[in-house]
């Protein structure tokens, strides 16, 4: 029931904003940095956020500042990101106005929030999705409300970003797992500049009914007490039945779209007065002096609002700027491994190949963490995995913890960040790394930037396995390498081990590092069927054994001898390269150093610089397409920090610069390395 006192908290909020709004369009010179504010868009953001509860959480978009006033957000800490200034409680000055984070018991989580349209909704599903498991599994992690009620989650998003493909890998895995998730579609017409007329056929709610499952419901969203009513109903018929609800509200934009693209290039007077008649506001207004108030008392409220604002205002334009010394801090919290850890290859040990040292290492990880659970394409009970890398978990554990998902690379990838959010652990699988790019939205735009933007509030811990490389006639779409792809991401860790026991040990420290880690795992190595892979099977590392990431190891080491006498070179290398560098060392006994990564960041620089001051001539060895690579980009920092150790310039060998790999397996040996090749390279280099 809508009382006097909630319709009074809405319109002082709503005075707020609208003093907000104006203050901010007053002092355009100061208010510089490019914003949107929640004019004509109050009503149905007030009812939200005052039904909803600590235990709950909400995505808001980068138009919901009034959201924000009604879950308790002060003018001022709006304000201090507006200006984008130090104090700035959500981001420090790093993020747009009403992108907001926060976890706190007084008030629901907000996970880091994005710019890029309709971005929120996989992350925000993923909520929905760990919060669900938690309360399958009975988890303590699980918070409920003061009277034991269950949390929701509320996603709000612009009508316009409905048309976004993510948008309907959200919807999808929300009916067909009955996630307590509802999308809140604040439906004003516009996407910027273009009508919704002209850029869809459907709006929300029609759209909505294609997902079997999923409530739904058209609203006023200018009309408080609709929305009030509305909200209150569908939030209830969630938090007790579990499921799906799309509410498309429709407002008014009476607002500029940003600061940047305002109204009047694209709106006419006459039309913007029109939209003026449904300002939420003075209807408002109107129905609480029907309800017998005096205009005395909305005239105070309305009074005390702009003296609030204005003192808000000034006091964040005085609050001091970010210091630029922290420019760099919260790109990664602090992982709990430092350090190599157990046995590694014990008594009696049987070898192992290298996908099976990464099953028994998620099957140890899944015994110990109730909060680990593993999805993907095929990794479910039937196949376990294209590569038979997560066979017979679901037998073990369960179908709630080993699932299969839908051909959704974007929603593997983005659901991470809520499941993390929330504190369950996922491990999820890209069938092939050919494949990773339509996650790449996720990956960049909410995974990468997730900690450094919410000041270390919300770093994801998420471990995504990649099967990766050629492996004898995989073809153009099952044989790619993405290492310098991945490596253009800031924000992000990669992994790639060359045996199994790397392999285990790496898998272990990925899943406990606190931050996003990208595991590459070689195809061609997983059985060492490839010829001169033998030695990538090893004795399997006991269950307490874990090495750090961003250690490099020495898989041959040189002839103290011929070192001394200045006859030796190292190879940097990872991966494959590893087998294709040992091979060909056996033409050049004792005078071949290799030097495997295993990790590409971060990157043991330290030791790859040891080794190329140590032996004065370096090959640095890639799978992937040698122009514009990782290799080249390492190649050219240890000529900057080795220069005067060098006796020959820093060597570099990848595949041939083709967009793709070739079926044929001949073709496939022509564009690749392979022994006989990085053999006449060491010949070359060793020459010097």
């Amino acid at each position: 029931m809508i009382t006097v006192d909630i319709s009074l908290r809405a319109y002082r909020y709503m005075c707020i904003a609208r003093e907000m709004a104006s203050t901010y369009e007053n002092n355009r010179a100061i208010c510089k940095y490019v914003h949107s504010t929640s004019r004509g868009h109050e009503a149905i953001q007030l009812a939200t956020a005052f039904l909803l509860q600590p235990c709950d959480w909400v995505s808001p978009y980068y138009r919901d500042e009034s959201i924000l006033l009604g879950l308790g957000f002060k003018p001022y800490q709006l304000m201090l990101q507006l200006l984008a200034k130090g104090d700035d409680p959500f981001t420090g000055g790093r993020e747009y106005y009403a992108h907001p984070n926060y976890r706190g018991e007084d008030k629901p989580g907000i996970i880091h929030q994005s710019s890029a349209t309709g971005m929120q909704a996989i992350p925000t599903t993923g909520i929905a999705q760990g919060l669900q498991y938690l309360e399958m599994i009975g988890s303590p992690l699980l918070r409920r409300s003061a009277q034991g009620e269950s949390p929701v989650v509320v996603c709000s998003l612009g009508d316009a970003s409905v048309t976004e493909g993510e948008i309907s890998e959200a919807f999808q895995f929300a009916v067909l797992k009955e996630l307590p998730v509802i999308y809140l579609v604040q439906d004003n017409g516009w996407g910027i500049s273009v009508r919704s007329e002209e850029s869809r056929v459907m709006d929300a709610y029609e759209y909505a009914a294609g997902f079997k499952g999923m409530g739904r419901v058209r609203i006023d969203g200018s009309d408080f007490h609709e929305s009030y009513e509305s909200m209150d109903r569908v939030i209830g018929e969630v938090r007790n039945g579990r499921r799906p609800y799309l509410v498309q509200a429709k407002v008014p934009l009476l607002g500029h779209h940003t600061s940047g693209v305002r109204k009047e290039f694209y709106r006419g007077p006459e039309e913007l007065a029109q939209e003026g008649l449904k300002d939420p506001l003075p209807k408002l207004r109107a129905r609480l002096l029907g309800l017998g108030l005096e205009e005395s008392v909305l005239f105070s409220i309305e009074k005390e609002a702009a003296a609030l604002v204005a003192e808000q205002f000034q006091a964040a334009v005085a609050a001091p700027e970010p210091d630029p010394a922290t420019v760099a801090d919260h790109v990664f919290v602090p992982t709990p491994v430092t350090e190599e850890k157990g046995e590694r290859s014990p008594a009696n040990g049987e070898k192992q190949i290298m996908v099976d040292a990464a099953l028994f290492a998620i099957r140890e990880i899944m015994e110990e963490y109730p909060e680990a659970l593993v999805y993907g394409q095929d990794v479910g009970r039937r196949l376990g995995g294209v590569f038979r890398e997560a066979a017979t978990l679901a037998e073990q554990f369960g179908d709630h913890r080993v699932f299969n998902t839908a051909i959704q690379e974007a929603y593997i990838i983005g659901s991470t960040v809520g499941m993390s959010a929330v504190g369950a652990k996922p491990i999820v699988e890209v069938q092939f790394a050919d494949y990773i790019y339509p996650g790449f939205n996720q990956l960049v735009t909410e995974i990468s930037k997730s900690c450094y933007l919410s000041q270390g509030k919300f770093p994801v811990q998420t471990l995504i396995r990649v099967p990766i490389g050629a492996y004898g006639g995989g073809g153009p779409y099952h044989s790619g390498s993405i290492e310098s792809t991945l490596l253009s991401i800031k924000g992000i860790k990669v992994v790639y081990p060359s045996n199994a026991a790397d392999m285990k040990g790496l898998m272990k420290a990925a899943f406990l590092d606190p931050n996003p880690v990208v595991m590459l795992e070689h195809k061609g190595l997983y059985w060492s069927k490839v010829p001169g892979t033998e030695e990538a099977k090893t004795i399997e590392p006991a269950r307490d054994y874990i090495l750090p990431l961003g250690k490099a190891g020495i898989a041959l080491a040189a002839d103290m001898d011929q070192l001394s006498r200045g006859g030796t070179c190292c190879v940097i290398t990872y991966g494959m390269g590893v087998y294709w560098a040992k091979t060909a060392a056996r033409n050049f006994p004792g005078r071949v150093e290799i030097l495997d990564l295993r990790t590409l960041y971060p990157l043991d620089e330290a030791a790859v610089f040891e080794a190329v001051r140590r032996h004065g001539k370096c090959l640095v060895l890639t799978e992937e397409q040698q122009n514009n690579s990782f290799a080249e980009a390492l190649a050219w920092r240890i000529t900057g920090q080795c220069f005067s150790f060098l006796d020959a310039p820093v060597e570099v060998m990848g595949a041939l610069n083709l967009p793709a790999v070739p079926m044929n397996t001949a073709l496939e040996n022509a564009m690749l390395p392979n022994p006989l090749k990085v053999s006449e390279r060491m010949e070359h280099l060793l020459a010097f």
